[in-house]
C-alpha cells in the first residue's frame, strides 16, 4: 500500500469518528515515511484534537521544517502552540504564516 493509501484510510477512520486509530494509523506511516508533511500536519491537527498537545506540537513542527514555505503550516503550528499554552511560539508561528502569505 502506497503512503496516500494508508493516509487516506487514516483518514477514514477520522471521518468514521475514530480519532485515536486514525492518528495510530498515521504514526505508523510516518515510522516507514519520517518526511511525509501531510502525515506530520494531520498528525497535529488531530492530536490537538485529542489533547494530545506535545505530540501535537512535535507534528505541527516537523510539518513546518518539511514545508518551510507552506503558510497553513504556520498556521496550524500556531494553533497546536496556543492550546499547548505556548504563546510566544504560537504568536511566532502566525506572524511567520501572514509574512508567507504575502
Amino acid at each position: 500500500m502506497t503512503r496516500e493509501e494508508r493516509y487516506a484510510a487514516a483518514e477514514k477512520l477520522k471521518d468514521d469518528g475514530d480519532l485515536a486509530g486514525a492518528v495510530l494509523a498515521l504514526e505508523a506511516v510516518i515510522v516507514d515515511e519520517p518526511d511525509y508533511a501531510l502525515a506530520h500536519s494531520a498528525l497535529g491537527a488531530w492530536c490537538t484534537r485529542l489533547e494530545r498537545h506535545e505530540e501535537a506540537v512535535r507534528h505541527a513542527r516537523r510539518a513546518c521544517e518539511l514545508e518551510p514555505k507552506d503558510p497553513f503550516s504556520y498556521t496550524a503550528l500556531s494553533v497546536a502552540c496556543m492550546r499547548a499554552g505556548l504563546i510566544a511560539e504560537a504568536e511566532d508561528a502566525l506572524a511567520r504564516s501572514r509574512m508567507l502569505q504575502g
